[in-house]
């Protein structure tokens, strides 16, 4: 597996020949061929080749379905990076791409499918596909339009224009259709988060008023925190709206929920910001419908995801016996994750669908975790020559290596009522520098390897037995060795 890892890495053009001729994806375990395509996902420099390599590999075979969907995931990642190497236009390798995924976004049946090709658009970000994405958020089903609204946040402001406000507008507010709470909180996230107009704030913070306790408490402490994040983008606007005491009064702030949304620094120093941030929305009875936590970097005004992972469960309701809010369809029961990882949207993992698939991962489980994903990356990959003003030129080399696994695990107890899970990620990061100056009468070399390994563990306890549920939350890190 390793040296399957190093091939993609190293794409070259033996590499990958080697790769296309020893990768059997009617055969090979599916493990290794995920390693495959992860590997081609995080690429930092990936070419049309590669590209084209993944596109063969999953062309009209009966793949297994975890498989297909790591590969379309992967493909619009690799779209996406060659996108920003300005290559788009240029390599007929992309075009392929992005008409393969629209075409079978089109084609597909299952809901499951559609939110695949919903994610690969998002890794992607072509401006060219908001439109597609912009259709199914507003008249997708409840999973379907979440997933869409979830890409068009993956764009940045620029390409988030009055049309798409519009649509994000008339999905909050409900103008048109009644939306799932998730879709409705997404949308607002994308009014807050891109060049947000004082009027859509006011309005946002109006509709709490309308909305249920938990969801409206979600939306309050979001602004809020906009108001004490120095670096937000609407910090100015929200804290000239609250000056308004028609806007910033009890009657609006006084939601009572336990939902919960924080963010805050955890390193800062004049080039890097770096910000960890937890949304927890509860639903009324007290069950937790959605968490993600989300870990960012943010420097000279740009903005990298390290890791976002999101645990989501539903239907809940009808098993502890509470009622269904009206207008609402209830939704089928199931938990599952989702996880970003270095702006790289990753597969989906259920961890059960429907009452019988619950039933059967309590009795039969085996007590291993779920792995999420899990392998070696090429990160970095620099390669620069710099002119000096002597006329001699420095030669400088920078590569950066991940070595992560991330796995999920989810423990159902139906008889003592408890539901546990837990979120274990192990990453060790290796950057290795070098500069060199070549003439022909000095040669010098300077040369830095750095290595830090750091292990997280995110853990959740629920027990409902009683009312109200009660939780615990545990945030874990071990000792970070840095050499």
């Amino acid at each position: 597996p390793f040296v399957v890892e190093a091939a993609v890495a190293a794409q070259s053009v033996a590499s990958l020949a080697a790769l296309s001729d020893f990768l059997n994806f009617d055969k090979d375990p599916r493990l290794l061929l995920e390693k495959f395509l992860y590997a081609a996902a995080f690429s930092p420099r990936p070419s049309g080749e590669l590209l084209r390599l993944v596109s063969d590999k999953l062309d009209g075979k009966h793949l297994a379905p975890e498989v297909q969907e790591t590969g379309i995931v992967a493909m619009g990642s690799l779209i996406g990076k060659l996108c920003q190497q300005k290559l788009c236009g240029l390599q007929q390798e992309v075009e392929r791409g992005v008409e393969t995924i629209l075409k079978r976004l089109r084609a597909a049946q299952q809901e499951s499918e559609v939110v695949i090709y919903l994610l690969a658009l998002g890794n992607a970000a072509l401006p060219r596909t908001i439109p597609t994405l912009l259709a199914h958020a507003e008249e997708g089903p409840a999973a379907v339009a979440t997933a869409a609204v979830s890409a068009l946040r993956r764009f940045s402001a620029q390409h988030i224009s009055g049309k798409v406000k519009r649509a994000m507008r008339r999905i909050f507010h409900e103008k048109q259709r009644s939306y799932e709470k998730t879709c409705r909180l997404a949308a607002a996230e994308v009014l807050l988060h891109n060049e947000p107009l004082p009027m859509d704030i006011i309005n946002i913070l109006l509709a709490t008023k309308e909305m249920e306790t938990e969801m409206a408490t979600l939306l309050l402490l979001k602004v809020r925190n906009d108001l004490h994040a120095d670096h937000h983008p609407a910090r100015k606007i929200v804290k000239d709206i609250l000056r308004d005491p028609r806007i910033n009064n009890y009657h609006i702030f006084s939601k009572a929920g336990i939902s919960s949304s924080f963010s805050g620094p955890l390193t800062v120093t004049q080039d890097l910001l770096s910000t960890f941030g937890l949304d927890l929305l509860f639903l009324e009875g007290g069950f937790l419908r959605k968490s993600i936590s989300d870990f960012s970097l943010l420097s000279r005004g740009q903005q990298l995801r390290v890791a976002q992972v999101t645990i989501e469960a539903q239907g809940m309701e009808s098993m502890l016996g509470e009622n269904v809010l009206e207008g609402e369809e209830e939704p089928e029961l199931m938990a599952g994750m989702s996880a970003i990882f270095f702006d790289v949207q990753l597969r989906p993992i259920v961890f059960f669908q429907g009452y019988t698939d619950l039933m059967a991962k309590v009795l039969l489980s085996s007590g291993e975790p779920t792995s999420v994903v899990k392998g070696n990356l090429l990160l970095m990959d620099h390669h620069q020559v710099i002119p000096l003003q002597s006329g001699l030129q420095v030669t400088i080399k920078l590569q950066g290596g991940l070595g992560l696994d991330i796995s999920a695990d989810v423990d159902v107890n139906i008889w003592e009522q408890e539901l546990k899970t837990s979120i274990n990620t192990r990453g060790s990061l290796t950057i290795d520098f070098q500069a060199e100056l070549d003439a022909p009468f000095l040669q010098a070399t300077l040369r830095s390897q750095t290595e830090v390994e750091t292990s997280i563990h995110l853990d959740t306890m629920l027990r409902f037995s009683g009312s109200p549920v009660l939780m615990c939350l545990q945030l874990r890190e071990e000792q970070v060795p840095y050499r």
